[in-house]
């Protein structure tokens, strides 16, 4: 079937099929052990082999680079981000931007720079392997990791394409 369709159609059918079903649901993936995250890092890059007919050992870094894919690990950030600044814009669920608040929002009698950044206030976790999973937290690290001209955007299009920048 690659032989019969174009490099275009072909990136379109694995964009809908394959790529979409990577990120669904891909924020739960957050801190997730490394083996785990290799087997969709697999499918990912037998998806970039097949649009270039490359080899089942050729090397994927710039196949994906080509694609303008990111790597799963990147792909959890930027859709854990892209959440996030949902929840900070009013355009997520309210049970989800209720989890996370600015570090402004911190009751100190003191003026500190965090009042005057993007920055978000971490929640303290009991269980380092199950609470730092969590989608509060993780969102929270993930945001306060990005610089400050991608958290600063303007609209989601502009905070994806700062993000995706970023991240590649």
């Amino acid at each position: 079937m690659r032989h019969s369709l174009t490099r275009p159609a072909l990136i379109t059918l694995l964009c809908a099929l394959v790529n979409s079903r990577l990120d669904y649901c891909n924020s739960v993936l957050a801190g997730a052990p490394a083996v785990l995250l290799s087997r969709f890092q697999s499918v990912l890059n037998a998806a970039a082999r097949l649009v270039f007919s490359a080899n089942r050992s050729a090397y994927t870094t710039h196949l994906l680079q080509e694609l303008h894919w990111l790597r799963v690990p990147k792909r959890i950030q930027f859709w854990v981000c892209g959440l996030t600044y949902r929840c900070l814009n009013v355009t997520a669920p309210q049970y989800m931007s209720e989890c996370i608040l600015p570090a402004s929002s911190r009751s100190s009698g003191r003026q500190l720079r965090s009042t005057e950044s993007i920055s978000l206030l971490v929640p303290s976790t009991c269980r380092a392997t199950i609470g730092d999973r969590a989608f509060p937290v993780a969102a929270v690290r993930a945001w306060n990791s990005l610089p400050q001209r991608v958290r600063a955007a303007s609209s989601i299009v502009s905070f994806r394409r700062e993000l995706k920048t970023y991240l590649t």
